[in-house]
């Protein structure tokens, strides 16, 4: 499967961008609620990320599900590391456990 480009073409994002966040929409007009869900928790902790708008190209949408086994979107990814969806994301913030990583990681945070 290495020869997939999707695949090929998530791991370039992933490594290319501290903080990637998968969605449904972009970061300023997001198209699902799970996907703002994971958008207001990234900029109230001022964490700047890359939004992939999974809606322009079916391939990626199911791609990136392939990708890590997960089956939902969104999908955070910090320092190539996949760390969730919408329900742990938001459950890692509110424990302050999201900060961790990211601390952790060296992403910087306003």
């Amino acid at each position: 499967m290495s020869d997939n480009p999707v695949f090929e073409r998530i791991r370039r994002d992933i490594t290319d961008n501290d903080v990637v966040l998968y969605m449904k929409g972009t970061p300023m007009f997001p198209q699902c609620g799970f996907s703002a869900a994971v958008v207001q928790v990234l900029s109230d902790s001022g964490v700047k990320f890359k939004g992939i708008n999974v809606l322009e190209d079916p391939q990626l949408r199911e791609g990136i599900k392939a990708f890590t086994n997960w089956p939902t979107i969104p999908q955070l990814y910090v320092k190539g590391e996949f760390v969730g969806g919408c329900d742990i994301v938001r459950e890692m913030h509110a424990s302050g456990e999201l900060k961790q990583v990211l601390d952790g990681k060296g992403v910087a945070m306003a």
